[in-house]
């Protein structure tokens, strides 16, 4: 699924790290899956965070609609303050704790 927040964060480091690392396709595709959705958690926790209980309905029903949809994106600069800004702080503080998870786990191998 595409998602409005792609165009924002950035993933490869980590994910070049994965790619990096001596495991099956299988790991690293699980891996990867379980890098995506803890962003997704993360940046939703943060957008939810963030916007009343209205707001909120009407935020999931259109990301459920389209979550690459323009509309989207202008609702969420109306109703939070610097959302991309959040987001990719967000999305760069999960994905620097990851990276570091990942390093370390290389150590241990």
């Amino acid at each position: 699924m595409k998602v409005w927040y792609q165009k924002i964060i950035t993933i490869e480091p980590i994910l070049k790290e994965l790619n990096e690392m001596d495991l099956s396709e299988e790991e690293r595709a699980h891996l990867s899956e379980l890098l995506d959705s803890s962003l997704h958690h993360a940046i939703l926790d943060e957008i939810l965070s963030n916007l009343n209980e209205e707001d909120k309905k009407l935020f999931l029903k259109m990301l459920h609609t389209d979550s690459d949809n323009e509309k989207l994106v202008e609702f969420l600069n109306e109703k939070i303050d610097h959302i991309d800004d959040r987001v990719k702080k967000v999305a760069d503080d999960l994905v620097k704790e990851m990276h570091s998870e990942v390093r370390e786990a290389k150590k241990a191998k």
